[in-house]
């Protein structure tokens, strides 16, 4: 038999065997249900201990589609018939655990029509480990039977990717996204009715144009329009100004701009939107300062969409960033040699060479600045004013006192579809063009240095913009050392003491601070989530790049799409979809794990997409003709140019999975607090002082964080010679023979 083959059909068998098939109450780490009971006990255990004892009969037919791929046992993979038992096995059983489990729930039969034509029956709980074991045991036994068919060029390791990839964005983004966009077509009863869609989809609060005409806002979808566009182009510009100011300016500070340049993105963006209030608010330093220096009266400028745009190019220029600096560096310095050999200027090799091989960072940065500001939640709710957006619309009609459901779902409906045409369009801009600049031949070049005309203006725009941002944080940190930030500016150590006071007593540290259980909760979570959710991203990024194969397009729009919706929905999506069998996860860490995976995933994915365009497929080639297999090919090969791409995965996820709001305020409990949620707390006591000292103290460990996976992940070694970016080939002496390569 193939020995994954037979690995799954281990792991599905034992599943059934030994491990609790419902969840357990304990928790996902709890190990109670070894001493309580096990294997008789009517909640921990085993599949076939519910079916002996606890009247689960309709679980009987899963050990026959677990035993069935035993029959392939002898079988080449070539004859039909493997395929075909491994197929019927997976997608019966895969198939049949599905239908059991959401048609029998917690309180019996889910459909009347059932219960009416059947028997009542006991309720059953969501999924535990035995469940989802069983369960992905079948998925791959599908993916080889699939394989086996030839599909793909019969590469098991990239046919199981997709299936992994496919089930779980299933799993986690269509079907609790789909329990809240279905309420779109339902009215206030909950009945499906066209009627009330339209006319709530026509609303004039969401297309309203009263703005051109006369002194009234304008809907919040062109609103919202607008402002992503701004803010998708602006933080473009941006990003790739201190790109090439890292990269090709010779600027010998690198290390420090790097720092500041993600300090935006690792702060709550409530505490952004407060410090620019101090600032330039009404009662603001600034505001107050210019006034009386001109003598008028100060304004209310800020609130509203001023004070957004600010706020968001704050918070997401280092996105764009992260994305332009692998793709400013990937480019081959060779190519930009032969433009100056042609007699090329620099302006004009930048501007026809570089610039043009930079599209794939450009596009994936302006994709992902326009998202986020679609879906930005604490920038709009704290600067907003009367200046509504579709993501606090949602919020409000959820939570605020209109409660409807139904308005949320057509709000993200219409949010879904400006956030899918900026990806379509950018699919469009960047067509079959081919953006390739690393291949497997030798590359030791200089990268052109800039020309003058450009080297000035990125240095104007990017030290003013790195000074505004000292003023920032110089403002965010001077908050956490006065009594009350604004009115009484004594200097003060209280509000760390209350959120961080430690003690010493008979059995060691105690942790008296008030905010040690969510500080140690959302370092936990963060730390959980940031590798797997790199790692899930870099390999979506390997299958939309290097496989193509039917369905390609709908795949990459499913793992965009839980990027593509604001936090506040997918919070309530998960809620309404895991608070109930099959799966129960609402009130687990697990849940807050999944939710920052799949919300930050896209970033991930994006970023893999835009480096991996520059990597040539002959490397991956050379190395399976060399007798490698695809999986070892993905590890030794393109992983290691990926460095970049992992860089910015890691640091994102980690640092949004500390950082969120909309969507952890909707999930987390009384056993798993995290730090925005207490932060949130504190800041709706008006305890400024103890919010700000908690941000700065997440500040401290996030750039901790990034630095350690600096370190760990390295850089990426392109076989390229030193040298200072702001000299030329022309000015460098020749090497000579102790010369060492990068």
């Amino acid at each position: 038999m193939n020995r994954t083959v037979l690995l799954w059909l281990t792991i599905g068998l034992v599943s059934f065997l030994i491990l609790p098939w419902y969840v357990i109450e304990d928790g996902f780490w709890g190990l109670e249900w070894l001493v309580d009971g096990y294997p008789l006990d009517p909640d921990y255990g085993p599949a076939w201990s519910q079916i002996m004892t606890g009247g689960k009969v309709w679980l009987s037919p899963i050990p026959l589609f677990l035993l069935l791929p035993f029959a392939t046992w002898g079988r080449p993979k070539t004859d039909p018939l493997y395929s075909r038992i491994l197929l019927i096995s997976g997608m019966g059983g895969l198939g049949y655990i599905l239908l059991q489990a959401f048609t029998i729930g917690i309180a019996g039969w889910e459909f009347l029509v059932l219960e009416s034509l059947f028997d009542p029956i006991d309720r059953q709980y969501g999924m535990g480990y035995g469940g989802l074991l069983v369960s992905a045991a079948f998925l791959f036994m599908i993916t080889q039977g699939v394989a086996a068919r030839g599909v793909i060029n019969g590469d098991v390791f990239v046919v199981s990717s997709i299936g992994l990839i496919s089930a779980i964005v299933v799993m986690f983004i269509f079907f609790p996204v789909s329990r809240i966009l279905i309420s779109a077509l339902q009215d206030n009863e909950g009945l499906y009715s066209v009627v009330a869609f339209t006319s709530k989809i026509s609303h004039y609060k969401i297309w309203g144009l009263g703005c051109l005409t006369s002194n009234v806002g304008c809907g919040a979808a062109w609103n919202s329009l607008f402002l992503a566009i701004t803010v998708g182009l602006t933080t473009t510009a941006l990003g790739l100004v201190f790109a090439l100011l890292a990269t090709r300016s010779g600027f010998k500070h690198r290390k420090l701009l790097r720092a500041l340049t993600v300090l935006p993105i690792i702060t709550p963006p409530f505490v952004i939107g407060l410090s620019l209030i101090l600032l330039f608010g009404v009662s603001g330093v600034v505001t107050q300062f210019v006034g009386d220096l001109i003598g008028v009266t100060p304004g209310r400028w800020l609130y509203g969409m001023p004070g957004i745009l600010l706020a968001q190019l704050l918070a997401f220029t280092p996105i764009a960033f992260l994305v332009m600096i692998g793709v400013v560096e990937g480019i081959s310095p060779s190519m930009e040699e032969a433009a100056q050999t042609l007699r090329a200027d620099r302006w004009r090799t930048f501007t026809t060479v570089s610039l043009p091989l930079m599209r794939p960072g450009l596009a994936n940065a302006f994709l992902l600045g326009f998202i986020e500001s679609m879906a930005d939640f604490g920038n709009p709710l704290v600067l907003g004013g009367d200046y509504d957006v579709l993501s606090t619309e949602i919020f409000f009609a959820i939570v605020g006192a209109q409660n409807d459901q139904g308005m949320a779902g057509v709000l993200a409906l219409v949010l879904l579809g400006f956030t899918l045409s900026a990806f379509f369009i950018q699919r469009r801009w960047l067509g079959k063009k081919s953006y390739t600049t690393v291949t497997g031949k030798g590359d030791s070049g200089f990268h052109s240095a800039l020309p003058n005309r450009l080297k000035w203006p990125i240095y104007g725009i990017a030290g003013s913009w790195t000074a505004f941002t000292i003023v920032i944080y110089c403002m965010i940190m001077f908050g956490g050392f006065v009594e009350v930030w604004g009115l009484d500016h004594s200097l003060t150590f209280k509000h760390y003491i209350t959120a961080f006071s430690v003690d010493f007593g008979e059995h060691g540290i105690l942790w008296e601070g008030s905010a040690w259980n969510s500080f140690w909760t959302t370092i936990t979570i963060a730390t959980i989530a940031a590798p797997l959710t790199a790692g899930l991203g870099l390999l979506t990024a390997y299958v939309l790049v290097r496989q193509k194969f039917r369905g390609h397009d709908i795949f990459e729009f499913g793992t965009m799409l839980s990027f593509a919706i604001p936090g506040t929905i997918i919070g309530v999506s998960y809620i309404l979809a895991f608070n109930v069998p099959p799966i129960e996860l609402t009130g687990t860490g697990a849940i807050l794990v999944l939710c920052f995976i799949f919300r930050n995933m896209p970033v991930g994915v994006r970023a893999g997409v835009a480096a991996m365009s520059q990597l040539d497929k002959s490397l991956d080639e050379a190395s399976l003709t060399l007798g490698a297999n695809s999986f070892y090919t993905f590890r030794k090969v393109v992983l290691p140019l990926l460095r970049p791409a992992i860089l910015a995965a890691l640091v994102y996820s980690f640092v949004r999975a500390m950082t969120a709001i909309s969507a952890v305020i909707f999930l987390v409990s009384a056993e798993y607090d995290m730090a925005t949620s207490y932060i949130i707390g504190r800041v709706e006591n008006n305890d400024y002082g103890l919010a700000i000292a908690y941000c700065s103290i997440l500040i401290l460990v996030m750039l901790s964080a990034v630095s350690i996976f600096q370190f760990l992940v390295g850089d990426r070694r392109l076989g390229r010679r030193s040298q200072s970016p702001a000299k030329s080939p022309a000015q460098q002496s020749p090497p000579n023979t102790e010369e060492k390569f990068a």
